[in-house]
């Protein structure tokens, strides 16, 4: 796959171990590295979709053929909408072999709830593909810490092989917000609370009418959970994410802005549009 003109020297070798397909070539405008993270941006989020989801999908065929499956966390939220269409169509992928975790679950939120995140996969991937096992965070167990330690031993017994993301507006990563942020969390599952940004962007989306009905908790993995993982796919598009990109991309790497971590690992991956990079000074 040709390098783009505008590619960082420093990561031609990453770049060219992607899926070798014009699929992930087409529509990008630029990509480089901040930090250790790299950075893609494409022309559209259609381009930018199609891009995660052959890379994406190329991780998967990869893990199967060298250890006979795959384990995969992934996000749930409108942002992954085009990526999750493109994945559900990917061919040569034996489903079977894949096991699916996700990041987070509002806390009382069952999964025929429209806003659970169970059910925002379940509608786009899981009904959609053969999926050997599916691994939900059930919002509404009785016991929302006895269920962090529950899926935290599943994680542990399927170690997966990486984590697809998203950026929140307040640059969340998963459900862990500015204020309650740790880098260096002794959980790898839990309960937290929700910042007022994080719960207002649950209206903008339109899952809720209002904030006052969108819940204050939720079960989440924790930011070394993620970090832990092989390699990160982050994907943020839209508008309302150009400030959290700045400040994931250009700004300290810091709780403030949990997303900002991502340029601290060895072999993390940022797929956003030409809208959302807006604010990036490069």
């Amino acid at each position: 796959l040709p390098v783009p003109k505008q590619a960082d020297t420093k990561i031609h070798g990453l770049w060219r171990s992607m899926e070798s397909t014009a699929m992930v070539q087409d529509g990008l405008e630029k990509n480089f590295r901040a930090d250790q993270l790299n950075v893609y941006v494409y022309e559209s989020r259609p381009k930018m979709g199609q891009a995660a989801a052959a890379v994406i999908a190329a991780e998967i065929r990869r893990a199967i053929e060298e250890r006979g499956r795959a384990v995969v966390i992934l996000a749930s939220a409108p942002s992954q909408n085009e990526f999750l269409a493109n994945l559900a169509e990917a061919t040569d992928i034996d489903w079977s072999r894949v096991t699916a975790f996700h990041l987070d679950e509002y806390l009382g939120m069952d999964d025929r709830a429209e806003q659970s995140f169970r059910k925002f996969l379940i509608d786009r991937l899981v009904n959609k593909v053969p999926l050997g096992q599916f691994h939900g965070l059930r919002g509404d167990a009785p016991d929302g810490n006895a269920e962090a330690k529950r899926y935290a031993k599943l994680l542990e017994e399927n170690p997966p092989d990486f984590a697809v993301l998203g950026i929140g507006e307040n640059g969340h990563l998963a459900f862990i917000d500015p204020p309650f942020c740790d880098f260096n969390d002794p959980e790898a599952v839990k309960v937290v609370q929700l910042d007022e940004v994080c719960r207002n962007q649950q209206v903008h989306d339109g899952a809720f009418a209002s904030l006052d009905e969108v819940p204050r908790d939720a079960l989440s993995l924790t930011i070394p959970t993620l970090m832990a993982r092989p390699k990160l796919f982050a994907i943020a598009p839209g508008p309302a994410k150009r400030q959290a990109i700045k400040n994931t991309v250009e700004g300290p790497v810091s709780t403030s802005c949990p997303a900002s971590i991502l340029r601290t690992h060895p072999n993390a991956h940022l797929f956003i549009h030409v809208v959302a990079a807006e604010y990036l000074d490069r």
